[in-house]
């Protein structure tokens, strides 16, 4: 299949606006004037680290986000130097956004979206099609957010506040492999702020208030931070966060029910440095949420959530010991959901599928806890003139999910169990003058089982890429071209495997569980290009370009698929209701491909930024039958213009983004949305914020949202004002 079928019309009009757009990306980085010639050639291993700080020091022009170390990189690199599919959202970036929910944060991202229907306080990350259960490892400090609860909207969740956020990593693909297991979609690793992000240099506390209002929803956040730094070796931060958001209107001037929430989180997080070369982080992040869910647009339940993450991070780096850069991570966490019902409620008994009425004050719980080790280490060093970063390590995640309540009940349909997953790997990059490889090994393997049943399995996945920076000519100095092949693999998940039991509600009909279900294998070929330039049309500008073409086949992709009781082979029973069953099952692969783009000009005094993904993505059964995948996202191209006035002080810009259509999607639509921002830094300690979110009021609908039993619309115009007041001493 090609990347993109260019007989259709929305594709037509997509190739063409996409056309316009790379073409201008293209004429800045082809067209610019000869600028001074730079080596290509990478230094010995031992000094690449200390290189990549360098190149996240602000330049003249500004400093670009690909210029950023990626806080997920095992080898200190930043995101333009990595030969993979890497982003970077700092924390200037994410204050001009003004996040109420992780989708806000991840904006523009290439190849990334997020599910988060009208539960705004919870959401699911897609990228490159892939979702739920794992197959985007989503981590927080360390910690794993596998929380899932089984529903008609999103699947696996996880619960933070972009307020506690300072930056954000994505890697997509399977080369994430070296950051836990089942990644075969890729990894987002949210890192929440620190103390010395807070304090300056001089100070040894400091504290700040922030209030912000939302027109849509009438929504007040107030948050509070404050730090204190004991000597040069001890800090800590703590930061407290109330949201209070009313239901928002979508671009039609309606009210879309249910989409109210209250959420009060928290962070706190020490830093202490035991010695010049180590450093030791201990956190806690928590929240406390709380929404009403509808039926038809009648309130039915009422949801209450807690979430608590601990995390213990450590690291040891020796310069003079090339062989030691050691990091240890342990966490915990915890996600308790309680769901009461509000009015009584006609279902059909789990058991038997008989009517029967769950009354109001019904309540079902879902308890999830998720342990998790990763360590690791780095050894450089050099032979027969090759530099070698050898990378070694091991992790550990086990879930424990308790789910319970009154018969009847949601939780029925998510089951209880315990999943334990590990591996470990081993992966090696060699540099030698303009060539790099990277060859990497990993083993994983998985158990799972509840009181009937128990599962197991175990695979070798390899990884390598070769990247090549040929050219010295002063113009082609900073392009360097990578090729990648990559394997993942994927445990199937307790609900996938252990569902049972009969629809709860409208129509009857079984689960049926699949304790045969098969892992899933992501096997992926990238070719990429990455690109950096300063000095191109004036002094101390930057110029930084990522792109890459990916095709990824998932072998027994997992899926739901409905089964006929007529027919004799499906082993689904008649039963009291209507004659199906919804069982997961193996399809002969997954086939996803697609292109992304990722770019940013940054001149001081001015900064733009486009990015776009076009992704394509099908089933194939085992008989050959193919079917559209339902969770291929819209394709996407954001474009991103902003000035600086008064000596930085002021900033105005605003974005445009274009969605197209995913083909076979019902509900979906294209659409183009519109943003404006400006802050305005009035004092060393007063900094006013303006955001101005579908600035044209579209009503538009999130395709991932297609498969849920009604369409829900997103918001419309959304208009943002905020103050931040900070006092230090």
């Amino acid at each position: 299949m090609g990347l993109v079928n260019w007989g259709r019309p929305t594709d037509r009009s997509m190739a063409k606006g996409m056309a316009a757009l790379l073409a201008g990306a293209a004429a800045i980085a082809l067209g610019m004037p000869a600028a001074k010639a730079q080596q290509a050639t990478q230094p010995p291993a031992d000094q690449q680290t200390d290189q990549a700080k360098k190149t996240d020091e602000k330049p003249a022009g500004g400093s670009t986000l690909l210029d950023k170390i990626l806080v997920i990189s095992r080898t200190g690199e930043t995101a333009i130097q990595s030969l993979a599919s890497a982003s970077h959202v700092d924390r200037e970036q994410l204050d001009r956004r003004m996040a109420t929910t992780p989708n806000e944060m991840l904006l523009g991202v290439p190849g990334v979206a997020v599910q988060a229907d009208a539960r705004r306080v919870s959401s699911s990350i897609n990228i490159r099609g892939l979702q739920d259960f794992g197959r985007v490892a989503v981590i927080v400090d360390g910690a794993r957010q596998d929380f899932q609860r089984s529903d008609h909207g999103t699947q696996s969740t996880f619960y933070v506040d972009p307020e506690l956020i300072k930056s954000v990593d994505v890697i997509r693909g399977p080369v994430a492999n070296t950051y836990g297991s089942g990644a075969i979609g890729g990894v987002v690793f949210f890192d929440t702020k620190d103390a010395e992000d807070f304090l300056k240099p001089e100070e040894s506390w400091a504290a700040s208030v922030t209030g912000r209002y939302e027109s849509n929803g009438k929504g007040w956040t107030t948050s509070a931070s404050g730090a204190y730094r004991f000597n040069e070796n001890w800090d800590v931060l703590g930061n407290i966060v109330y949201r209070d958001y009313g239901d928002y209107k979508n671009g039609g001037g309606d009210t879309v029910a249910g989409t109210g929430f209250d959420v009060l989180s928290g962070l706190l997080k020490t830093t202490i440095r035991p010695s010049e070369n180590s450093e030791l982080k201990l956190g806690w992040i928590g929240s406390s949420d709380g929404w009403t869910e509808t039926s038809s647009g009648v309130p039915a339940n009422d949801v209450d959530l807690k979430s608590n993450t601990f995390t213990a991070r450590y690291n040891i780096t020796d310069d003079a010991k090339s062989w030691l850069d050691l990091h240890i991570n342990a966490s915990y966490n915890k996600t308790n959901l309680d769901l009461k019902t509000l009015v009584p409620q006609n279902r059909f008994d789990p058991s038997t599928g008989l009517p029967v009425v769950l009354p109001a004050g019904s309540l079902s719980t879902f308890d999830v806890g998720t342990t998790g080790i990763d360590i690791w280490n780095t050894s450089r060093f050099e032979a027969a003139g090759i530099a070698h970063e050898l990378t070694y390590g091991g992790d550990w995640v086990g879930d424990d999910v308790e789910t319970g309540g009154t018969a009847g009940g949601d939780s029925f349909y998510t089951p209880s169990g315990k999943r334990n997953v590990s591996g470990a790997y081993i992966q090696d990059k060699l540099t030698w003058e303009w060539i790099e490889i990277i060859a990497g090994l990993r083993y994983d393997s998985y158990s799972l089982k509840d009181s009937d049943h128990e599962t197991s399995g175990d695979r070798l996945s390899p990884r390598i890429t070769v990247g090549v920076s040929p050219f010295e000519s002063a113009g082609l100095a900073g392009l360097q071209f990578y090729g990648t092949y990559a394997e993942g693999y994927r445990s199937p998940s307790l609900t996938e495997t252990l569902i049972s039991g009969n629809h709860p509600a409208g129509v009857t009909f079984p689960f049926l569980p699949n304790p045969n279900l098969k892992p899933e294998t992501g096997k992926t070929v990238e070719f990429g290009v990455n690109y950096k330039q300063n000095d191109i049309l004036e002094a101390g500008d930057a110029l930084r370009l990522k792109a890459a073409y990916f095709n990824n086949n998932v072998e027994d992709y997992i899926d739901g698929v409905t089964l006929s009781a007529f027919d004799p082979t499906s082993g689904c029973p008649f039963g009291p209701g209507i004659p199906i069953c919804f069982q997961y099952q193996n399809f002969a692969k997954a086939k996803i491909n697609g292109f992304e783009l990722e770019s940013v000009y940054d001149a001081g005094w001015s900064f733009a930024g486009l990015s776009a993904s076009i992704i394509n993505g099908h089933t194939v059964s085992y008989e050959g039958e193919r079917a559209d995948l339902a969770t291929i996202p819209s394709s996407q191209v954001t474009a991103q213009l902003g000035l600086r006035f008064l000596e930085d002080k002021l900033t105005v810009g605003g974005e445009v983004q274009y969605n197209g259509k995913p083909r076979g999607n019902p509900v979906a639509k294209d659409y183009t949305l519109v943003n404006a921002f400006a802050s305005y830094q009035a004092t060393d300690n007063l900094k006013v914020d303006f955001r101005a979110d579908n600035l044209f009021d579209v009503k538009y609908t999130n395709p991932l949202n297609g498969s849920t039993t009604a369409v829900l619309y997103e918001p419309g115009v959304t208009l943002k004002l905020a103050a931040t007041m900070r006092f230090g001493g």
